[in-house]
């Protein structure tokens, strides 16, 4: 359940976010998203407002990246799958040790499955599942991109599509599409308003100008959740129960998603203010699957 901050405006709700660490991840896709995420306000000018509180969930009390840095962990993973449904947002690092979690079938990848679950038997809660760099290689073996797009570091696409494939045929033969994107976006929500080629968040063509796309940049769901005109109905028509899920390619795509989801969950404000307070340009990448609210 979201955290409520009471401000003189009334109260405001803090998005729950998990980190679910492994050995050996990396050091910049932990701490470039948690940088974002842990300076964006729902009112920029006032540091009472914070978004998002954050929580780091490990195998160990302590975990280290492949680069040596140790990380304190809030929680390990035997709460965090306690403790699951309280939270909107779980972020899954990439790293070197990835391939080691692949080969031994450990977590995060029962917290991962557990989370996109959570999402289909009670669609109710709006949720977001998000991988940095090769994280996303577990939502592969997990299965849960069968039939979605989806990318990750650029060195493993290839990977990637052998990892799909194989859940494809374990599961229901659906294919997933592995794209060259700096960020990809499932089952987001938007809100295009009267003027498309003023909203912020929809693409009229890809930044590269190949070809026309209904790509979306962002979306702005979460702001006054309980009155949002999204029915429980809508969202639970989508896959995986309407749990929005982004995968981003390497370390600075992972910046650009965290963006992202300040936009998305805050606002598009937001966003730009934590891009210049870190100085930072802001890449967007694509959205898939959406539905206007």
């Amino acid at each position: 359940m979201s955290a409520v901050t009471e401000t003189p405006d009334g109260p405001i709700e803090v998005i729950q976010v998990l980190f679910a660490l492994h050995a050996n991840f990396g050091a910049q896709e932990l701490c470039g998203p948690l940088e974002v995420l842990s300076k964006a306000l729902h009112k920029i000018n006032d540091p009472s407002t914070k978004a998002f509180e954050i929580t780091i969930a490990g195998p160990s009390a302590g975990v280290t990246s492949s680069s040596g840095l140790t990380i304190k962990a809030d929680i390990d993973l035997s709460t965090a799958h306690e403790d699951l449904s309280e939270y909107d947002v779980l972020i899954i690092p990439g790293g070197d040790g990835i391939n080691k979690v692949l080969e031994t079938q450990s977590e995060p990848l029962g917290l991962i499955s557990a989370f996109a679950k959570l999402q289909i038997s009670d669609p109710s809660k709006e949720r977001t599942l998000m991988s940095i760099g090769t994280g996303s290689l577990l939502f592969a073996q997990s299965g849960i991109l069968q039939g979605l797009s989806a990318t990750t570091h650029p060195d493993y696409y290839t990977k990637m599509e052998i990892i799909c494939k194989e859940a494809a045929r374990k599961g229901d033969l659906e294919q997933t599409d592995v794209m060259e994107e700096n960020y990809v976006v499932n089952n987001a929500r938007f809100e295009l308003g009267e003027k498309l080629e003023e909203n912020p968040f929809v693409y009229s063509k890809r930044p590269d100008g190949r070809r026309k796309s209904i790509a979306r940049k962002g979306s702005n769901a979460w702001k006054e959740s309980v009155k949002r005109r999204e029915s429980n109905a809508r969202r639970a028509s989508l896959r995986l129960g309407g749990l929005r899920l982004i995968t981003s390619g390497g370390i600075t795509s992972g910046l650009d998603a965290s963006l992202y989801l300040v936009a998305a969950m805050v606002s598009h404000e937001s966003a730009q203010e934590v891009a210049r307070i870190m100085q930072y340009t802001w890449n967007k990448g694509v959205t898939v699957e959406g539905i206007d609210v």
